[in-house]
């Protein structure tokens, strides 16, 4: 796949076959280069194939191959085109929030670090297939959960209603519909909520080493020096069984209305056919999930620091903001209405846009973009440019590995090295070693890129002290 530069750090993929409109792909020389490793071009053509989509599909910095859409892409459709889960992802509403506190990170010593974490393990499950430790109770709140979001928390005092101002669409999506999902879905989101998961999910504490802009970070909290809590986990096993179920339906939907699908992971509905609505439901159902899943989290990490360091004033522990990375949602661009799916893209609006919430609208809300393990962390704000990627930008690094060639190919020292001196919570580097910095695309190259083109403001960047990581 052939890309013609569009200007700095910009790159065309132009029409070509069954392309109904181009690419815009942003990425330095170094990171494009990259991109002749794997199929994320051609995943990115094939989405441009599909009925109603709007020029252009876009590619961010951290793309790279994934199933249907590739992971780094965006794609928008207008109210005639097509709603796809493979535009999504398996693990819908993954997102990441972080955590401010009036603590220097360094009055904590390495052993106070370990105490903490092991009080977060004790509170929060992590792991593929873990159960909730409160699963009885969040049982009895799932059916909330799904229609209301973090909405449905505040009662039980696991939520406050300025969490809710610091939170992307206020921890909850219009237009969830229980009766959309599958008995297997419930059945695992039922007993789920509070759960860390494995994979690339963590929970993480940082230290606030450089604020790019002083009033904005100022304005969002944060402090050079300071210690903060990122947390980066999604919808669980709940999210996964929908996308698996409507990956199927969505098949056979696309041969009912004669579509032409370029690829099985891009199946796909007209969105506003009976399939592809039931699909929105089912997905905005595991979105509000993820939402109150971090929430739950953070109540128990909030908790968990608590008992280790003292009194919540002490602490002055506040939510800074959380956003989505694999999402789809009705939106207004360049004057008209389009569905944007997000698929390992994080939503970027500009100061003044109405749709910032209240407490960020002069200055546009806080972009999280966390590390690959071990490595740094960024706050950003959009900038009015973002509209030419319909206010996207990256959600991390980026994969330059995949899980099995990172564990066959990266060795023991070889990760302890690029660890340096972050704590980790495994006994044995195997059980992470897929995650390793050496898997990833550089996040300051990757941030760097967006940033140099003023798509982007920095605003702080964190480097990690201590990494909690579910265990596959």
């Amino acid at each position: 796949m052939e890309l013609v530069r569009a200007g700095m750090n910009r790159y065309r993929l132009p029409r070509r076959g069954k392309m109904r409109v181009s690419g815009m792909v942003y990425v330095n020389p170094n990171l494009k280069r990259l991109l002749q490793e794997d199929k994320s071009l051609a995943q990115l053509a094939d989405a441009a194939a599909l009925p109603g989509v709007v020029d252009p599909v876009v590619g961010m910095p951290d793309i790279h191959e994934g199933f249907g859409l590739p992971i780094g892409g965006v794609m928008a459709v207008t109210p005639g085109g097509v709603i796809s889960a493979g535009a999504v992802g398996m693990d819908i509403n993954c997102g990441v929030r972080l955590i401010r506190t009036e603590l220097a990170a360094g009055e904590l010593t390495v052993p106070v670090l370990r105490k903490l974490m092991e009080r977060v393990e004790d509170c929060v499950p992590s792991g593929v297939g873990k159960k909730g430790r409160q699963a009885n109770l969040t049982a009895r709140l799932f059916e909330r959960v799904v229609h209301e979001g973090v909405r449905a928390l505040i009662e039980g005092g696991y939520a406050t209603s300025r969490d809710l101002d610091c939170i992307e669409e206020n921890g909850c999506l219009a237009g969830a519909n229980l009766n959309a999902i599958s008995p297997a879905a419930a059945k695992r989101g039922a007993v789920q909520l509070g759960t860390l998961g494995g994979g690339n999910h963590f929970i993480e504490f940082q230290e606030v080493t450089e604020i790019f802009d002083v009033e904005l970070g100022a304005k969002f909290g944060l402090f050079p020096g300071q210690f903060t809590v990122m947390i980066h986990t999604g919808s669980r096993g709940f999210g996964h069984q929908i996308c698996t179920d409507y990956s199927k339906s969505l098949l056979s939907a696309a041969k009912k209305y004669g579509i032409e699908l370029p690829s099985k992971g891009l199946a796909c509905a007209p969105a506003d056919s009976p399939e592809g609505i039931a699909y929105y439901q089912a997905m905005a159902c595991a979105v509000n999930f993820a939402f109150a899943n971090r929430q739950m989290i953070t109540h128990e990490t909030v908790g968990a620091l608590i008992k280790v360091l003292g009194t919540p004033e002490k602490l002055g522990m506040r939510l800074v903001y959380d956003v989505a990375h694999n999402i789809a949602k009705w939106e207004t661009h360049h004057g008209r209405r389009v569905l944007v799916h997000r698929k390992g893209a994080t939503r970027a609006l500009p100061p003044g846009h109405g749709d910032n919430p209240t407490v960020y609208r002069d200055t546009g809300h806080p972009v999280l973009i966390p590390g690959s393990m071990g490595t740094a962390s960024y706050v950003l704000v959009g900038t009015q440019d973002t509209a030419a990627s319909f206010y996207s930008v990256n959600h991390g690094a980026g994969r330059t590995l995949s899980r099995t060639a990172a564990a066959k190919t990266i060795t023991r020292d070889d990760f302890e090295r690029s660890m340096g001196k972050v704590l980790y919570n495994t006994r044995s580097y195997k059980d992470i070693v897929d995650e390793a910095p050496q898997a990833y695309k550089d996040i300051d190259e990757v941030v760097d890129t967006l940033a140099a083109i003023n798509m982007t403001r920095l605003v702080a960047r964190l480097r990690p002290l201590a990494v909690i990581k579910g265990k596959d």
